[in-house]
Formats: C-alpha cells, structure tokens, sequence
C-alpha cells in the first residue's frame, strides 16, 4: 500500500492512455474519460476500461492491468468499467491498482478533479441500479473522419440469464432529444457525414424520458432538424423493442441506412425462453420479413450464442436455420461462456469442445451468407461513405475497395460494383464525389 500511495501522489507528465476493452460503447465512453483526465491535470496515467459479459472478460482484464504495471511501473493505473463496477473489491485487492472507478463516476468530469488531489480515495463505486440521471455524456466526435459515434442510451432493465451487464450498466436512461439534435449539429459541423446511434439498449430509448419519445420518433427528429447530415446509421437493436415510427422511418427515410444488427441469440423457441428473451423464433422471422418488404435494400447482422446450457444438436440446428430464415448477412457469433452471478451458469453446461464447434458451424454459415450477398452486389452502383483513401463502406455496410486515388476520408463517392471476394467488394467510382 505504501508503494501505491506514492504512485498516487507523485506528479506525472505526458498523455494519458486509454486500453479499452469489450464494446463500442466503452470506446466512446473511453474518448470522454481521456478528455476529463487531461482537463483535470491526469497526463501520465493509465485508464482501463474493462469489460465484464462473460468471466474470460475479467480475466483478460487483470492480465492487461499486471502487464502494465510492469511495462509502466510509475504510471498511475486507473481501472473503471463493467468489471471495475461488477467486482471493484477484486480490482481494488490488485497491487499494480491505484484507483477503482465506477461506471457512472468515469462519465463525470469532478471525479477525474477529485483523483487529482493528493488524498483521492483509492476506490469510487457507487451502487449503479441508484443512477437515475440521463446518459448525457457527449463529445464532439468519436469514430473516424467519416463515421461519428454519438450515445443516446445507457443501461439496461431487462434480465437475460446470461448477462451481467445490467449490473454493471445500471438501469436504462435517455439522452434527452433536444441535446442529441445539437450534438448531431455540431459532429455535421465537424465534417462527419455519418452519425451512429449507440446505447446498450438502444431501442428502450425514450422510455424514462417525459413525452416518451421512442426510437422512431428521435431517428425522425434528428432527420428533421439536421437536415444537412447526408447519413444517421442505428447500432444494435433489440427488435422486439422496435416501434412503429422506426419501422416506418426505415421505409420512408432514405438518409436512415438500411443496416440493422438484430439481438436474436437464438434460432430455438425453448432456449429463448431459457435466456429469458422477450421474443419468440417466429417474431424475429417476421420482423425480418416485415422489413424486408418495406426497405428491400435492407441488411441485416445479428448477434448469436452458440452452445447455451441444454442446447442440443436439434435446438442448435435451428440456430443454424435461422441465417437462412431471417436472410442474415453479418453474424457476430458468440461460444457460450460461463459467467459467475448469472441464472445461465447454474444450468447444466453443454460440453467445451461442442461449444467450439457449434460456434464454428455458424460462423461458417456466416461467412456463406457474406459471400452470397456480396455476390448479388456486383453490377450494382451504391453511394460509398470513404474511411480511408481506397476502402468505404456502402449504406448496407459492406466494405468496398477502390482506387486510392479516388476520393479522401469522409468523402461520399459513387461506385460501380465490379467484383468482390469472400469479405468486401470491388468497386470502380462513377464520380469523384457526389451530394448525399
């Protein structure tokens, strides 16, 4: 202890890093914290930002935090995120920790002033399911040049037995509509073309806020009232949640990309009802087709578990059907993994090497369903958003390859498409650039 207090209280220049691990959210919320760090006279310190959905999560982060510690050994270490507020008795035990921060306290600007001071406390957790302010947490632009990222959301009220993630996000809060639409205004003003909406359930938008303007209705707002930004992209979704006026700006709104990652998990009605979902096989098919009739341009991703206590190979075979079923063409594929604390870990486990292999297949029917789509895409001519010189991103979110030469980050070009691989398509431009 004598060896951290020094740490704490010796003076440090430089930057301040920033390791973020687990998801897109925490990269953003990372930027924040690095920016409040700077302003509060931090330079020098280290800020991990941890993850916590499955228990090799946590066991990563703690082998990042020791590596640190000995590749830095005078730099003050800072550890916040889902696990930091899961479990902050085991980060605070850690020798190489100076300092525990919790979810809610690292989006704050005084606690970053008050780990300034000589005396800081060595641990700042509160109780997450307490926090009842909005996620109003915003920076003037995080991603690229090209694509902003832009939290409207934060936390969760729903309880899957897999998840420990409402514990350590707390309940679900909204950005109020007034301020995304200026922050909207100013990552336009930046240059960025494309603006994603993220949050970590992002379609129970609205719900706590007065007026209970849902997702829909702040997708049409944002459109409205920034009607300079050529581009609004909607990160994952759980579709159940979907309401009517997102359904319909999807069909009516030609700047809302035609691009939605799905929470499905599984293809099988007994393991959805053992995850707790809210949704049934035949809901999520049919949200699929009602989309799909609507914007036929639409593509669809979607995250899926392979491998859930009591799956057998009939259960998971309609896993595998389900890429077929719903026309999905990006699959985040996730092996089920084990985490303390959560109804799912108390069931009976299907077998490690069934897991691997389960998880194997899908991701194998993936990359089929990847190959066959960007097959369908040649000839076809699409607006491409540039992320650097030479590869974009159509507004179905396929990757593109071009000339380098062609056009800059951040600038929209259209494009023949003339042929494609296993992963991303080949494109000729039609024009250098072109309006939105």
């Amino acid at each position: 202890m004598e060896r951290q207090s020094a740490r704490r209280s010796s003076g440090s220049s430089g930057p301040v890093r920033v390791i973020t691990l687990g998801c897109r959210l925490n990269a953003y919320e990372s930027e924040v914290m690095r920016r409040h760090a700077e302003a509060a006279g931090l330079g020098g310190a280290v800020i991990v930002n941890t993850c916590a959905v499955t228990a090799e999560a946590v066991r990563q982060a703690t082998q990042a935090i020791r590596k640190l510690r000995r590749q830095s050994p005078e730099a003050r270490i800072l550890v916040t995120g889902c696990a930091a507020q899961v479990e902050p008795d085991r980060f605070a035990r850690m020798p190489e920790v100076d300092a525990v921060v919790g979810n809610a306290e690292k989006l704050r600007r005084q606690t970053f002033h008050t780990l300034s001071l000589p005396d800081s406390p060595r641990v700042v957790v509160n109780d997450i399911m307490s926090v009842r302010e909005t996620a109003s947490a915003m920076i003037d632009g995080f991603g690229s040049r090209a694509r902003a990222y832009m939290q409207v959301q934060n936390g969760c009220d729903h309880r899957c037995t897999f998840c420990i993630i409402p514990f350590g996000r707390g309940p679900s809060r909204s950005v109020p509509a007034g301020e995304v639409v200026t922050q909207a205004r100013r990552l336009v003003e930046a240059g960025h073309p494309e603006i994603v909406l993220t949050g970590v359930d992002l379609t129970a938008y609205g719900l706590d806020l007065p007026g209970r303007m849902r997702l829909g209705g702040l997708v049409r707002h944002i459109l409205r009232h920034v009607p300079e930004l050529p581009r609004l992209r909607l990160s994952s979704i759980d579709q159940v949640e979907a309401d009517a006026e997102l359904i319909a700006a999807l069909a009516e709104e030609p700047r809302l990309m035609p691009h939605l990652h799905l929470s499905l998990q599984s293809g099988d009605d007994l393991i959805l009802k053992r995850m707790r979902r809210r949704h049934t096989r035949a809901d999520a098919v049919g949200f699929c087709a009602l989309v799909r009739r609507l914007r036929p341009d639409v593509v669809f991703g979607a995250d899926l578990i392979a491998g859930f206590p009591t799956e057998t190979e009939a259960m998971f075979a309609n896993s595998l059907q389900l890429v077929d079923d719903c026309g999905l063409t990006f699959l985040h594929v996730f092996p089920f993994s084990r985490r303390a604390g959560t109804p799912a870990d108390r069931m009976p486990q299907v077998a490690g090497a069934a897991v691997k292999e389960r998880a194997a297949r899908l991701r194998h029917k993936g990359s089929a369903a990847l190959a066959a789509y960007l097959r369908a895409q040649v000839g076809q001519v699409a607006q491409v958003l540039m992320e650097r010189p030479g590869l974009g991103r159509t507004p179905g979110f396929a990757e593109v390859e071009t000339d380098p030469g062609v056009a800059q980050a951040g600038e929209l070009v259209k494009v023949r498409v003339t042929g494609c691989d296993q992963s991303r398509l080949r494109g000729a431009p039609l024009a250098p650039k072109c309006a939105p």
